[in-house]
């Protein structure tokens, strides 16, 4: 590998969903790009599973940096359990500090990794990479994009996104920032693959926000809302909602609490009043109590999970109460999640999921005519389609060729050349593969 040259190595996240680490390499230094963990089944247990941080290892002090672009455990959630392999300064919004510091404290490992926060907007130099985290809607606060400006090119990541013209909670995405950047020059984008396959664009928060409102409001007896704990603006709505009808925030699962501890720690939340613990919830009136739960995914051991065996020891439902699957199906869990289902409505209880009424939920990643908008602001040279399954990849690299610009394949552990030049695989690959941890 030529000093000159910039390259991209992924060692998770492409060809997958989850573990997302990247790593761009200039002049004999590099920049790691998210730390992510993933969830595989194995018979009844869920296992995490984290990307193989060996050759990542090798750099030693090369390893300028580890950024965060935003605090899904996908990106976020293996930074605890590698960088004692690492050992490397992790730059990150406040709120992403908010919710990897707790995480550090339990792995005993807060006093050693060196933090350095940044607000959503700033730019900063590390070595040769001179980076700007860039706004973009997601389904969590805080979410960026990088730029990666280096001497020779400059490469948009975009992170996970969406171009949400009515987000329930931050700012819209800046699109005359993105035509900006585009007349600045991008090189490369390495960007969301994972709805790719899909045309038009994901639905606003706002759509899901105004039908929620209406379910939460024909329920007449208790509601739980399942949703991702890191979807900081559906909690906000679900708290607002529960104003509106006269009900109770009851929080189910620590994943939840975390999540939301965080966010009143940078600030949200500020308009809603406090939560209530899942143990004050049985001395409520039963019409007044709407449940936020985790196990969207019907994750062993999860809040939902123990609540459909009855065996959560201060959370319960009864025949006619109201279960909300505010969340999609992702791939690989189709048949928990339909047996969760089952186990719902065998008690009588009334579910409602994505499959039967899709607006329960809205996609935090662009659709066909989301990337088109993105890339004709942008107008890079070539594109490299990360965060997905091949299909999805593929489904982005055809895109791209449909819009003038060059697709580069790539695959985990694969080594690119970005510039200068051309985009291309160098035909060369670096250990990689996936570490199956305990819970």
């Amino acid at each position: 590998m030529p000093s000159p040259a910039l390259h991209f190595v992924p060692l998770g996240g492409s060809g997958e969903i989850g573990m997302n680490m990247n790593l761009y390499g200039h002049d004999d230094t590099w920049l790691m790009v998210d730390c992510g963990m993933g969830f595989e089944r194995a018979g009844e247990d869920t296992r995490v599973v984290v990307p193989d941080p060996r050759w990542a290892a090798t750099l030693g002090g090369r390893l300028l940096g580890l950024v965060v672009t935003h605090v899904h455990l996908d990106h976020l959630g293996a930074i605890d359990m590698l960088w004692p392999r690492l050992r490397c300064p992790v730059h990150l919004t406040p709120f992403a500090e908010a919710v990897l510091r707790p995480r550090l404290r339990e792995a005993r490992l807060e006093r050693f990794v060196p933090l350095h926060v940044h607000p959503v907007g700033d730019r900063f130099t590390l070595g040769p990479f001179d980076l700007e985290f860039v706004g973009l809607t997601h389904s969590t606060h805080e979410s960026t994009g990088l730029v990666i400006r280096t001497p020779v090119a400059t490469v948009f990541h975009t992170g996970d996104y969406k171009l949400d013209p009515d987000p329930v909670m931050g700012p819209p995405t800046d699109l005359d920032h993105m035509t900006r950047l585009g007349d600045e020059g991008i090189d490369v984008v390495v960007g969301d693959s994972t709805n790719a396959t899909k045309e038009g664009r994901s639905r606003s928060e706002a759509e899901v926000a105004a039908h929620l409102r209406t379910l939460v409001h024909a329920a007449e007896h208790r509601v739980a809302i399942a949703t991702f704990s890191s979807h900081i603006a559906r909690i906000h709505t679900l708290a607002k909602i529960a104003e509106e009808t006269g009900r109770h925030v009851v929080l189910v699962g620590r994943a939840m609490k975390r999540m939301t501890d965080a966010a009143r720690a940078v600030g949200l939340f500020r308009d809603v009043p406090p939560f209530l613990d899942v143990r004050e919830a049985g001395f409520l009136p039963r019409e007044t109590v709407l449940y936020v739960l985790t196990g969207t995914q019907a994750e062993p051991g999860s809040a939902l999970d123990k609540i459909a065996q009855d065996r959560h020891r201060h959370a319960f439902l009864d025949a006619d109460d109201t279960v909300i699957f505010s969340s999609k199906i992702i791939p690989g869990n189709e048949a928990p999640i339909a047996q969760l289902h089952a186990r719902l409505k065998a008690r009588g209880l009334r579910v409602i999921h994505e499959q039967d009424d899709p607006l329960v939920h809205a996609s935090g990643h662009p659709c066909r005519d989301e990337l088109r908008d993105l890339y004709s602001r942008l107008r890079p040279g070539a594109v490299v389609p990360v965060h997905g399954e091949a299909r999805h990849m593929q489904a982005h690299a055809e895109l791209a060729v449909e819009l003038g610009i060059a697709p580069v394949p790539v695959r985990n552990g694969d080594v690119l050349h970005l510039a200068p030049g051309p985009a291309r695989s160098l035909g060369e690959k670096v250990p990689s593969g996936r570490i199956v941890r305990k819970r």
